[in-house]
């Protein structure tokens, strides 16, 4: 195993001279404070994640196999591809026969069922050729039993009441074992590997798995360092606002995936989403985005496929997490309409031979291509806020303004399985606009009553691009 040693110098030097600094000017008390202090980088704008799990992606399973792939991701139009973890895979305590990517052996090397350093190199190196970005998956929290750090330092794991190795807590986790984060080398070594791939590599970010298990001050440190080597983007697996002020660009909405799935169930109605949305704009900074996934890879794995957990509800959940306030990604397979659950443990390539007739995957294009021509659906801060558009039937009609510079996109989405027939309350939805996909024209007037049949959606949009 390598040990690499960063060289970067602080972020931050402090000035050697002498000079007394001129008083600072007294502010308000009652001046907002800008709470955010990083800045997302400009490529993010308007990005869609893709999440590649190299071992099912292709046939092999391999980077160079999935390098070939590009082509088509790029025409389908995603920005950000996000590589499951690329590392070696514990043997000791392996689930199944491949084991988990979650359980590290080490944090400097490849796996060579994916392939070499050298292959990974050229997948990011064509990556970028072709205007995508890659980030990849870290997983901070925990390591493989047989990562060569728990024979070298044993003093850097957490430990059970008697003094063993433990996985963490109450999860049935077996295959991994616990880092204890208040170890300065804890720290040192996994930074050093973070910035290692963004130097050598030239990866744009990472994917922080299970981000909440570890303190958010080394993931405040370490994106200082990693922007001082180039702007990066970095996705936080974790639901606290607190992880947007120095760290991560956008966190999970895990909230909104399971209120679209008991609406799409039928165990909640519209008005269901209230509570998000209402949280999402309050207690969350502008700058925060939000990952609204319909599905990724746990959610295949353990929950469901997309028609398992979504039903006929599948298309107007996926409109509204591509056009709404958040950020909105793809799971390898979803475009080829793949109605399996991908086996976790165990090499189970994907049937790209299901999307030979997908009409789901032509809106996932055509939602993309929607995004792309609508600057209000930027996301964080980019975009317009959404405004909700007040009707007689909230239990079913879910609608949306989003506005500003001159384009207007309204949303109207039927989440229930019954068609609905809804007066609108006032004009804030009023406008003459072009109608998603066929580009008609549709006018719509204050106090209008729209019908939307079980299910449905209607995307309307102004001023656009």
């Amino acid at each position: 195993m390598r040990k690499i040693v960063s060289t970067l110098l602080p972020v931050a030097l402090l000035s050697a001279g002498c000079a007394t600094a001129p008083a600072a000017q007294t502010a308000s008390p009652w001046e907002p404070q800008k709470y955010v202090q990083i800045e997302a980088p400009e490529w993010s704008r308007d990005a869609v994640l893709y999440q590649i799990n190299t071992r099912q992606f292709t046939p092999e399973g391999t980077f160079a196999a999935a390098e070939r792939e590009l082509p088509r991701l790029k025409e389908l139009g995603v920005d950000i591809l996000w590589l499951m973890p690329i590392h070696p895979i514990g043997e000791v305590n392996r689930k199944g026969t491949l084991g988990s990517p979650y359980s590290v052996q080490d944090y400097y090397a490849v796996n060579p069922e994916f392939g070499t350093e050298e292959d990974l190199k050229s997948f990011v190196d064509a990556a970028h050729a072709q205007g995508f970005h890659v980030i990849l998956d870290l997983v901070a929290n925990h390591t493989a039993w047989d990562n060569q750090l728990a024979a070298d330092h044993p003093d850097w794991y957490e430990k059970t009441w008697d003094g063993h190795f433990r996985p963490t807590p109450w999860w049935d986790w077996s295959d991994i074992i616990d880092l204890d984060w208040t170890k300065p080398g804890v720290r040192e070594h996994v930074g050093g590997a973070m910035e290692y791939w963004v130097r050598e590599v030239g990866v744009d970010g990472y994917r922080a798995d299970v981000a909440g298990y570890v303190p958010v001050d080394f993931w405040e440190t370490m994106r200082a360092r990693l922007d001082a080597i180039r702007p990066v983007f970095m996705l936080g697996e974790v639901q606290q606002s607190s992880y947007h002020r120095a760290a991560f660009d956008a966190t999970y909405g895990w909230d909104w995936h399971h209120t679209s799935k008991d609406i799409a169930r039928g165990d909640a109605d519209a008005t269901g989403f209230f509570g998000y949305y209402a949280e999402d704009e309050s207690l969350w900074p502008r700058e925060a985005m939000r990952l609204t996934y319909i599905e990724n890879h746990d959610s295949n794995a353990w929950e469901g496929t997309i028609y398992e957990n979504y039903g006929p509800a599948l298309d107007a959940m996926t409109a509204l997490s591509f056009t709404h306030q958040g950020l909105p990604m793809i799971h390898n397979g979803q475009e080829a309409c793949n109605a399996k659950r991908l086996e976790f443990f165990e090499k189970d390539a994907i049937d790209w031979s299901q999307g030979e007739d997908c009409a789901y995957g032509d809106l996932l294009a055509d939602l993309i291509d929607f995004r792309d021509a609508n600057p209000a659906l930027a996301n964080g801060a980019w975009g317009a806020i959404m405004q909700q558009v007040v009707n007689d039937k909230p239990q079913q009609l879910f609608g949306w303004v989003r506005q500003q510079d001159g384009n207007k996109v309204v949303g109207l989405f039927n989440l229930s399985g019954e068609p609905v027939n809804a007066t609108l309350a006032d004009g804030l939805a009023a406008g003459t606009y072009s109608e998603f996909r066929s580009g008609d024209e549709v006018t719509i007037a204050a106090g209008d009553t729209v019908s939307l049949p079980a299910w449905g959606f209607r995307l309307l949009s102004a001023g656009g691009q």
